[in-house]
């Protein structure tokens, strides 16, 4: 059911818009593919904090908070040390910073994958405790049992198939997927296993552009391509790749931005400002009153 917020205007940080706003739904979502089709593609980024929530929610269809935090805000060296109180903890904050977006909570590894009934309590607790609309587990035919018995006890669930980083350790790296026959037919049975389960989207990273328009055809769900093809229902990007963040991205990611050289130039010109005595100015210090 859609709700609407009455934004406060009086504190603009935490609410930025002075009109009232729906918040998208997932079964809006996923009516966005009919009979195969999606007309107007799927728009979907990550966040990690309420203020870049604010700035990316009016743009954005899903705002996925993904485990990738790990690297790009801690700086873990692979997404399997992200732990359930830091996904919890940034996906409050996304949802509390967001009023447009459908809100979509990455499950860490470890989380899981043990049983149908230890998935139930961690998306349970996510979805308690951060407000988020829906959770995204990583996985296969093997985890379709655990998405079926989420979705049927009221938990939506994004599924992610292909280039899985949490497996990364039995995957050997981050190569690019479904270059053989046989791992082709493996991630195309992957994705209609999770589709068939309930699945109300499906991401899909990391493989070859041709297998992953023949998973985007076959799946009545939208696909979400990352690292995919053009022809997926929709996109999403990790936004620190996307803003310039980092040099070293992959081959998937364009940058729309570079905030890595302009926060340095910023920091250059504040440096130059302390140490010339220029900052602060007269207009930046408070001074007594008459």
């Amino acid at each position: 059911m859609s709700t609407t917020y009455t934004l406060d205007t009086a504190t603009s940080r935490a609410h930025p818009l002075p009109e009232p706003v729906r918040r998208l739904t997932v079964p809006a979502i996923a009516a966005r593919k009919a009979n195969g089709v999606t007309a107007e593609p799927i728009v979907m980024l990550t966040a990690y904090s309420a203020r870049m929530a604010q700035l990316l929610d009016p743009h954005c269809d899903m705002l996925l908070v993904g485990d990738s935090l790990g690297q790009v805000i801690y700086g873990l060296d692979s997404t399997v040390k992200v732990t359930i109180e830091m996904m919890i903890a940034h996906g409050a904050a996304v949802v509390r910073g967001s009023y447009r977006a459908v809100v979509v909570v990455d499950l860490p590894f470890g989380t899981y994958e043990a049983s149908p009934e230890q998935a139930f309590a961690t998306a349970a607790r996510v979805l308690r405790e951060t407000g988020a609309a829906a959770v995204k587990m990583e996985g296969g035919e093997v985890l379709s049992p655990t998405v079926a018995f989420l979705v049927q006890r009221g938990i939506p669930v994004v599924g992610h198939v292909g280039l899985t980083p949490q497996a990364v350790n039995a995957l050997g790296g981050y190569g690019a997927r479904g270059r053989s026959e046989a791992e082709a037919a493996k991630i195309l049975g992957d994705a209609r296993a999770i589709a068939a389960a309930g699945a109300f989207a499906l991401v899909v990273e990391g493989v070859v552009e041709p297998l992953a328009r023949t998973i985007t055809q076959a799946v009545s769900c939208p696909v979400i391509g990352i690292g995919a093809s053009a022809v997926c229902d929709g996109q999403v990007l990790v936004i620190d790749d996307m803003l310039g963040m980092f040099e070293r991205v992959p081959r998937f990611v364009r940058r729309f931005d570079d905030f890595s050289g302009r926060i340095a130039d910023a920091a250059r010109r504040y440096a130059a400002a302390v140490r010339d005595r220029s900052f602060p100015a007269d207009a930046e210090v408070y001074q007594p009153k008459p």
